[in-house]
């Protein structure tokens, strides 16, 4: 099986009624050894939440497989990763960098970081405040629904 076919195999077990998370944790394994960025970002998640008796929760192991997909500018690991760096959770927190995480998420398609970028720029969390880019931020997240 190829790392995208382990990864795919891998969602369609956890995703499954009655479907065995250890087999998909088995799967997402495989696809990460083989390369697979989204399996790298997967696993980031599990081990940032702890995934009930399975993974527990390693905020270091977490930021490192986030910082992994992320280097591929995969959208939900750079906003999660952005996450940890605003609130310090498993990094030393930094809202510049929290900030650079979100713009990066929110160009390569990530809503919610578009919001932040927006909520950032206006409260002049991690950037120098200014209301006209923090209204172009938030007037692009509202098209998609994410208001206040």
């Amino acid at each position: 099986m190829t790392a995208s076919k382990d990864y795919g195999a891998a969602l369609r077990e956890a995703r499954r009624k009655g479907g065995e998370l250890k087999k998909a944790y088995k799967l997402l394994i495989k696809a990460y050894k083989s390369g697979d960025k989204r399996a790298a970002y997967a696993l980031g998640t599990w081990y940032l939440h702890g995934q009930e008796d399975l993974v527990e929760r390693n905020l270091t192991r977490a930021v490192a497989l986030l910082r992994e997909a992320a280097q591929a500018n995969h959208p939900d690991a750079l906003h999660d990763l952005a996450v940890c760096y605003a609130k310090g959770a498993g990094v030393r927190r930094s809202d510049s960098r929290a900030v650079e995480l979100y713009l990066r998420a929110a160009l390569y398609g990530d809503k919610q970081s578009a919001y932040e970028v927006g909520r950032c720029y206006w409260h002049g969390t991690g950037v120098q405040r200014d209301r006209r880019v923090a209204r172009i931020w938030l007037e692009y997240a509202e098209q998609f629904g994410i208001q206040k």
